[in-house]
């Protein structure tokens, strides 16, 4: 790695700037103010008055400048304009010579000097001239410098202009890690794997006439292991890797992004074959046009570079271009055209067989007690990309590491699993009254949960605060979903509008503890109805509201494509869905009042419930489908 040159401290730095500033200031002042000259006012006075002065002997002193002298009386004389005094003065000696001067000057005991011409002094007049703005130029150009250099400071590369235009691209190695060390993703490992025999071994597949995929594109979500999975395929192939952040190539000059694009495919061209990976590709790849500098846009310029650098390719190059992006939507369209990123590769979040794979490899190394179920463990994390997993079982080390165990056990996972999903446990002081609604509350969801046919499995019940929440039930789906049927979603909103239900029908009241309960419920209900057709009134028709904007990568209001007939009938269409969930929700509070009372009770007692005491509090499962129909 760079060894960065050890800086001197603050207060030295500022010792030596003020010192240069000084020493630039006083030169400035001597030469502009100190002249050849010096401060003196000389008149210039006809020659013929100049004779006669010295014969009058009131010249001290006279210096001969080829046919320049200058002169001082010995007393002040009105020899200056509109008869003004003045000491010093000059004159122009005839070009045909006075061969009477010197004598006439001896005689009146008139000092003598003589100094070399004007043409022999021209050279040290211009540089005496030159000199303070040479100094203050040289001044300008040495701050340049060292704020360039403080800029590659802080990019992490060496102190210097040419090195901030470069791209500041991680120092080529050939990564150790293979595929062996990736858990899971074997459908995204197969797609890569073919690259590994081209970069490996290029003129068999230029024999043939073979082009392999200019640039391959990793797409999914967060965590999924893109980064690891590009330096894997360099390590099994055996070429360097030249990695390097989207974000990194835009800076506030204008055209580093593009300069640094052409030194980074450079390298990899002279080091070929060899992988470029770009991470977060959607910080310079998105769509053209929508930034606000318009097609100047300092984004848009590195992009265009990009598209320019992997045109540039003739086939002899084995360099192969990865990226990496979890908002492919934004992406330009120019970017994932043939001969481009020509080849997506997609990264799913894991199931429960690759959650297992990769809890194996981050517990490698701990000391894991014997009553860890893995299987468990990996069913109790869905929705976990694979650093979420990472972090999980760090944080349960560091549980363990607190209360001074000598193993990582079952409940510090499950402990650390409360942290990740939930937040961080808090104590506060609740009184009585809102300690029982808060187990009306989640007793409401636990027992609709528990009696509907197609909720998802309880997990625990916890009144206990975590993070923002004052209390949590959790489920978890005994298989893993891909697609949300109408029945699942119908018990869905049934569960989340239960609590709401359960105040009113133990306490006569609601709180604002359903806050987000409604949001949630309302969220899904409207997808139903805008967006996958699930309501008989309204039909297959699209309906939403909002779309994803493709320069600020989120979802944002858009104005109505639709009437506000068809707005009216959206809102009541929702409406209806959220009210018939309530009424389902209801019917199984009432049917199961006692067993409501129980849970309610032992919440209060325990305040945390796992799913063996939910079980035996609520007592067998008397599964019955609840009507729903509009």
């Amino acid at each position: 790695m760079n060894q960065r040159t050890p800086q001197p401290p603050p207060s030295v730095n500022f010792i030596r700037y003020w010192v240069v500033i000084a020493l630039t200031l006083l030169i400035l002042l001597l030469f502009l103010q100190v002249t050849p000259d010096g401060r003196v006012t000389r008149f210039e006075i006809p020659y013929s008055l100049f004779k006669e002065l010295v014969k009058q002997q009131r010249v001290e002193e006279v210096v001969l400048k080829g046919q320049m002298a200058e002169g001082k009386l010995r007393e002040s004389q009105t020899i200056g304009p509109k008869n003004e005094l003045g000491q010093h003065f000059k004159t122009r000696i005839p070009e045909i010579g006075d061969d009477t001067l010197l004598p006439m000057l001896e005689e009146h005991n008139v000092r003598v000097n003589a100094t070399p011409g004007a043409e022999e002094g021209v050279f040290l007049r211009l540089l005496l001239g030159f000199l303070p703005w040479l100094i203050f130029i040289g001044f300008f150009i040495w701050l340049t410098r060292r704020a360039m250099r403080n800029i590659g400071g802080r990019i992490g590369g060496p102190g210097d202009l040419k090195d901030f235009l470069e791209a500041p691209a991680k120092k080529v190695e050939v990564p150790k890690i293979t595929f062996a060390d990736v858990a899971g993703q074997e459908n995204a490992k197969r797609e890569v794997a073919e690259l590994v025999e081209y970069l490996k071994n290029p003129d068999k597949f230029r024999k043939l006439g073979a082009e392999i995929p200019k640039g391959i594109l990793l797409m999914g979500p967060p965590g999924t292991g893109k980064t690891l999975l590009a330096r894997a395929l360099a390590g099994e192939a055996g070429v360097p890797f030249f990695s390097i952040s989207g974000s990194e190539f835009i800076e506030v000059f204008v055209g580093v992004g593009a300069s640094r694009v052409r030194h980074l495919f450079e390298a990899a061209k002279k080091s070929a074959p060899s992988i470029v990976f770009i991470d977060e590709l959607d910080s310079v790849g998105r769509t053209r046009g929508t930034g606000l500098g318009g097609g100047h846009d300092e984004r848009e310029q590195t992009l265009n570079q990009i598209l320019a650098e992997m045109d540039g390719f003739t086939g002899r190059e084995a360099v192969l271009v990865l990226s990496a992006t979890n908002r492919p939507v934004v992406l330009a369209p120019a970017l994932l055209r043939p001969g481009r990123f020509d080849r997506n590769v997609t990264l799913d979040l894991p199931d429960r067989n690759d959650r297992i794979a990769i809890l194996k490899v981050h517990m490698k190394n701990k000391p894991i007690a014997p009553d860890v179920d893995m299987d468990k463990l990996a069913a109790g994390t869905p929705g976990f990309s694979g650093a979420d997993l990472k972090n999980l079982v760090n944080e349960a080390a560091i549980l363990a590491a607190r209360k001074n165990e000598q193993t990582i056990t079952t409940q510090d996972f499950e402990d650390a699993r409360d942290k990740v999903v939930m937040g961080t446990e808090r104590t506060l002081a609740i009184e009585p009254d809102e300690k029982h609604r808060l187990a009306v509350h989640e007793a409401g969801h636990t027992v609709v949960a528990y009696f509907l046919p197609y909720a998802d499995a309880l997990h625990k019940v916890s009144i206990v605060p975590h993070g923002r929440a004052l209390g949590a039930t959790e489920q978890l789906p005994e298989h893993e979903r891909h697609t949300l049927p109408e029945e699942y979603l119908q018990d869905r909103l049934a569960v989340i509008l239960a609590a709401r239900t359960a105040e009113k029908e133990l306490l006569g009241t609601f709180s604002s503890g359903a806050d987000e309960d409604i949001h949630q419920a309302t969220l899904i209900a409207r997808a139903m109805v805008s967006r996958w057709g699930m309501s008989e009134k309204i039909g297959p028709v699209d309906l939403r509201e909002s779309e994803e904007h493709p320069f600020l990568g989120r979802e944002i209001a858009q104005p109505r494509r639709y009437s506000e007939h068809s707005a009216e009938a959206v809102d009541d269409a929702t409406r209806t869905l959220l009210l018939k969930a309530e009424q389902r929700a209801r019917e199984v509070i009432k049917s199961h009042r006692p067993q409501l009372d129980r849970l309610i009770a032992a919440l209060e007692e325990k305040e945390t419930l796992h799913k063996e005491e939910i079980e035996k509090i609520l007592g067998p499962k008397n599964l019955r489908k609840v009507e729903n129909k509009e």
